[in-house]
């Protein structure tokens, strides 16, 4: 895959915010995990690293979260990035493999620099996480995974031009070096039974800049029932340019019959986008006079709510749910 790490080699003097995440969704039932590994680095500061770990189960309601933050961060030969005890992430792909119970105590939300702690002796553990173009453990507070995937799509460049990727605008890139993926594994969370991953549909994503934008909308779709091998990869965004807020933008692809059409560009028009607390309806437009109608719609009490934070200082409120439906509109 073409993704490689960023933060390593950023000056001192820069500020900047890069992340690596998946998500891996049941086949057959509204459960799904999201995991990002990010790197946060103010201005004239050392990188810091943070495992950010959500489990959605719409028949639980509230999804699960856990937050850790580290100074241990590295970009190790052969992985993408490694956050917090290299000894925990050995660990953790050990002890899911034979099944081995992540903690004590119910599913919960936290924050923060908190430790997993073993159910088997109730000590505290650091927390790790490492991800590689193959597979994905570590252990997250009160979570743990030991996961493998595969792709036989190539990476998504989602900007149209490759040297949009190395100019200072736009602020925030991405990409998807799978934008859809099969996973395999176990994920285990405290206080209820480990999760086996057979062949759940997926993606691993990657983005980076110097700061977010001031409002976006990710959309990723997988796993449809009549088209089984296609997928939806857009981002929309919208961004401040002299105090003023700029219309919205969409960059992406749809994958459909085993061809691969592009989605949006700066100079697209036809977008149009209503959004609510709990979803969306988009109008998106691609080449050769190419439109989807898409609506998304949240499971009730299924959505997560984070705060991204930007290398200035400032924040976003952020909500993501990986079981959200997505139909047509």
């Amino acid at each position: 895959m073409g993704a490689s790490p960023i933060f390593p080699g950023v000056p001192l003097r820069a500020g900047m915010y890069e992340s690596f995440y998946l998500r891996a969704v049941a086949p057959d039932e509204p459960v799904g995990a999201w995991i990002r590994h990010t790197v946060h680095k103010r201005p004239g500061r050392a990188p810091r690293g943070s495992i950010w770990c959500t489990l959605f189960d719409a028949s639980r309601g509230r999804p699960f979260m856990h937050k850790t933050t580290s100074d241990q961060l590295r970009a190790p030969a052969g992985s993408w990035i490694a956050v917090g005890s290299a000894d925990e992430i050995a660990r953790a792909g050990r002890d899911t493999a034979v099944g081995a119970s992540a903690g004590a105590g119910a599913s919960g939300e936290g924050e923060g620099p908190g430790g997993g702690e073993n159910a088997r002796g109730g000590e505290r553990r650091p927390d790790g996480a490492r991800l590689t173009p193959g597979d994905a453990r570590g252990a997250c507070g009160p979570a743990r995974w030991s996961l493998r995937f595969t792709s036989r799509e190539p990476e998504l460049r989602h900007f149209p031009r490759e040297w949009l990727y190395r100019t200072p605008l736009p602020r925030t890139k991405l990409s998807s070096p799978m934008p859809a993926a099969s996973f395999d594994g176990t994920m285990e969370i405290a206080g209820r039974e480990p999760i086996r991953l057979r062949g759940w549909p997926g993606m691993v994503g990657h983005n980076w800049g110097s700061e977010h934008a001031e409002r976006w909308i990710w959309l990723h779709g997988v796993g449809f029932e009549e088209e089984p091998d296609a997928w939806l990869d857009v981002a929309l965004g919208r961004v401040k340019v002299a105090g003023r807020m700029t219309p919205w933008v969409a960059n992406g692809a749809l994958a459909l019959g085993g061809r691969r059409s592009r989605i949006g560009g700066f100079g697209a028009r036809g977008l149009r986008v209503a959004e609510t607390a709990d979803g969306c309806t988009l109008e998106l437009v691609g080449e050769g006079g190419l439109k989807v109608h898409a609506q998304v719609r949240s499971p009730a009490q299924s959505t997560a709510g984070w705060q991204y934070a930007d290398p200035d200082g400032g924040s976003h409120d952020v909500a993501n749910c990986s079981i959200a439906a997505l139909a047509p509109g």
